[in-house]
């Protein structure tokens, strides 16, 4: 069974599966990692699907011809489990970091089974907060380059 990105679990609650994947690969390293090894024990015996580095290219839109480019290309690490069941719970990150995407999967495969769900979704909750916090941040800090060119 495939991920839909779009869809929530019932036990997910307020994240849909593609919001929590959003929030897990940006979530700081050694919560995601203490996160994992927590709920890991839950998950009975897994099969490993997937567990690599790749190149992924980033695509981006030409805003005078309208068309669509590739800028470059991004290194990602990359893991998809399975439980016994067929579940599968998928992580990628960007960045050589394969036991991060491994400890993503780990959390997207409990979480969209249903299992472990209050610790997840408090981390979910927390790191939303921080990545809120730090995008925050740095907008303030674009916003103190920008050039209003009326002004000239």
């Amino acid at each position: 069974m495939m991920f839909n990105e779009s869809s929530s679990s019932p036990a997910s609650g307020r994240f849909g599966h593609g919001e929590a994947l959003d929030i897990l690969a940006r979530s700081r390293p050694e919560g995601l990692k203490a996160l994992a090894e927590s709920v890991l024990e839950n998950l009975g015996d897994l099969r490993v699907i997937a567990n690599r580095t790749g190149l992924v290219m980033v695509p981006m839109r030409d805003t005078v011809e309208n068309v669509d480019f590739h800028l470059g290309e991004v290194l990602v690490s990359e893991a998809r489990i399975a439980d016994e069941a067929g579940n599968v719970g998928y992580g990628m990150i960007t960045g050589r970091d394969l036991e991060r995407a491994m400890a993503m999967a780990v959390v997207d495969l409990a979480f969209s089974s249903g299992r472990s769900t209050a610790a997840i979704t408090t981390f979910l909750e927390t790191e939303a907060a921080a990545l809120a916090e730090r995008d925050a941040e740095r907008m303030r800090g674009v916003e103190a380059t920008r050039v209003e060119m009326e002004t000239f």
